[in-house]
């Protein structure tokens, strides 16, 4: 193996990520230059087939400016965890006998804000969080610091396709519950110590039409003053402490 580790975990190079692949390391995402076309390239697509690694194509000038070394149009930044998969996290909190609570994020793509809500989700005893592989905070030294070390502790889950992954959930015995402010029903009316999936999704763009379809209960937070709009991660631990709330009730 001979690939390079520089600052930020950038490495480049395609035979370099390809080494990084092989050798198990897990890749937070890769760039490619776009028009790029060699057998090293076509290894390295091979390579990915079946991994839920994110792909962007990009001008080259992008790759000139994250670095001036011979990158041949490929650039990859490792991750600073370990993802895992939901069906066996998911299997494993069943069979400890616990309720699962676990938290999907929808589209949340500001680093700090998914660091503090993953601080304030592990608090919660969350059981471990999903996110898409595409359109999610890139988890770095950042993510991490801003999660005071709770990225050491909590699982994360990257799936391809999260409408497939809810659905299992459902399947599999949670109740879906979306947050969202555009529904007359409060946090406080849904049922939390059920086995349970919270769905948050970005301020920009909230949650997406085709999760809030496959959700249970639609609930949102209750608001008094005039701007009437929270911080997702402010928001996220006001849903998830709400659960803890009713748990601790319950016992």
């Amino acid at each position: 193996m001979y690939f390079v580790l520089m600052e930020d975990n950038l490495i480049f190079g395609t035979r370099a990520v390809l080494e990084a692949l092989n050798a198990g390391k897990d890749i937070e995402k890769i760039l490619i230059q776009k028009g790029l076309s060699n057998e090293l390239y076509n290894q390295l697509r091979q390579a990915l087939r079946g991994q839920t690694v994110p792909l962007q194509f990009v001008p080259p000038e992008k790759l000139r400016r994250i670095t001036d070394k011979n990158h041949q149009g490929v650039v990859a930044y490792l991750t600073e965890i370990t993802y895992y998969s939901t069906e066996d996290l998911l299997s494993n909190v069943f069979e400890k006998g616990k309720i699962p609570l676990v938290l999907i994020l929808d589209r949340v793509t500001d680093v700090r804000n998914f660091g503090a809500i993953a601080r304030g989700a592990e608090c919660a005893g969350v059981d471990f969080i999903i996110i898409p592989s595409r359109g999610a905070a890139q988890i770095n030294g950042d993510a991490i610091k801003t999660s005071a070390g709770a990225l050491h502790r909590l699982k994360v889950c990257r799936e391809d396709n999260l409408k497939q992954t809810i659905e299992y959930l459902k399947e599999s015995g949670l109740q879906i519950v979306s947050c969202h402010e555009k529904t007359n029903t409060l946090i406080y009316d849904a049922d939390f110590t059920k086995p349970t999936a919270v769905i948050m999704g970005s301020e920009e763009n909230g949650i997406s039409n085709e999760y809030l379809k496959r959700s249970d209960i639609q609930v949102k937070i209750p608001m008094a003053g005039e701007i009437a709009s929270l911080n997702v991660s402010v928001a996220t631990g006001i849903v998830l402490f709400e659960a803890v709330k009713q748990r601790l009730g319950a016992r």
